[in-house]
């Protein structure tokens, strides 16, 4: 389905993701250039789509497939077995349980 010339209030799925990558990352640096922009775009893509959860598909990433463990020091498991993965210095997070 096309839509019309200058209305982007019309595609609800694209308003809803812009405004998540603006409240979760890009408010919390600042931009340098265009480079540094996509890298930023980049990174929230790859945590949007394969770590972080989505309630609407039962809390499941929307590749449907458990997420890369980018873990690699020891230090993010505590006490309960859980493991913490990081993306652009902390400000992503995701968390899972590690094998037993």
């Amino acid at each position: 389905m096309q839509l019309p010339f200058r209305s982007p209030n019309l595609n609800a799925h694209v308003e809803r993701f812009i405004q998540s990558l603006q409240n979760e990352c890009l408010r919390k640096f600042l931009i340098l250039g265009t480079r540094h922009l996509d890298h930023l775009v980049m990174e929230y893509v790859q945590h949007y789509n394969l770590e972080r959860p989505h309630s609407r598909i039962g809390h499941r990433t929307p590749a449907g497939r458990a997420p890369p463990l980018r873990i690699a020091k020891r230090d993010n498991l505590d006490a309960r077995g859980i493991l913490c993965s990081t993306r652009l210095g902390g400000v992503l997070r995701h968390y899972r349980r590690s094998a037993a």
